[in-house]
């Protein structure tokens, strides 16, 4: 790796983070120019991908997004590399390769060598994710909340629907039409396209 930069909004421009035991200064996303770049890296959130991706790819950079933004686009490949990587070849329409879940990603690698031997029909699924996929603010609530239920203290939940501390929660995300969450959606699709687009899902996150 001969450059490595480190880009992000305007509002961290100039702060530093380590790569390796390198310190690298935070470039502003929207100035760069990405005809510098083989290789992009997005884990910015679906809104951020949505803009500056597409430029990126456009420049010649090769886009691998770690957002839900472009996973179910026909024309892009939704890859998991011990699952599926001949779909790697396909990123040259739009020079962007989407990431899975990572529900998804874990669920596959363990499954798809018992369905290229003996072909899946349904799969039923449940998974167990950490607070912090919420972010900062799910893992504060947790630490609050647990804090407080030891100390005899009313719990009020603000970033979850229900109480969080010695708790699971059937919901992340926003609950669909169709009764399954967004995220139990996203294995769904993203089975169905990486895998088999035959195979039955039944997920609970």
């Amino acid at each position: 790796v001969e450059n490595v930069y480190a880009l992000a909004s305007a509002n961290s421009v100039n702060k530093s983070v380590l790569f390796g035991n390198k310190k690298l200064k935070v470039q502003d996303l929207s100035e760069f120019d990405f005809s510098k770049a083989d290789i992009a890296l997005f884990s910015a959130g679906a809104s951020v991908s949505s803009v500056y991706a597409p430029k990126a790819g456009n420049s010649g950079c090769v886009v691998i997004d770690n957002t839900s933004f472009f996973r179910r686009e026909e024309d892009i490949p939704l890859v998991v590399p011990e699952v599926n990587p001949e779909q790697l070849k396909n990123f040259k329409p739009r020079n962007i390769i989407a990431n899975p879940n990572c529900s998804t990603i874990q669920m596959l690698v363990a499954l798809a060598p018992i369905h290229r031997e003996a072909t899946i029909s349904r799969i039923n699924v449940a998974t167990y994710q950490s607070v912090s996929g919420a972010g900062q603010q799910g893992i504060d609530e947790l630490s609050k909340q647990t804090t407080s239920l030891f100390n005899f203290q009313e719990l009020k939940p603000k970033v979850f629907s229900k109480d969080i501390a010695f708790n699971v929660i059937p919901q992340i995300d926003q609950f669909q039409d169709n009764g399954y969450t967004k995220e139990e959606m996203k294995m769904i699709w993203e089975t169905q396209k990486i895998l088999d687009k035959n195979i039955l899902v039944n997920p609970t996150c």
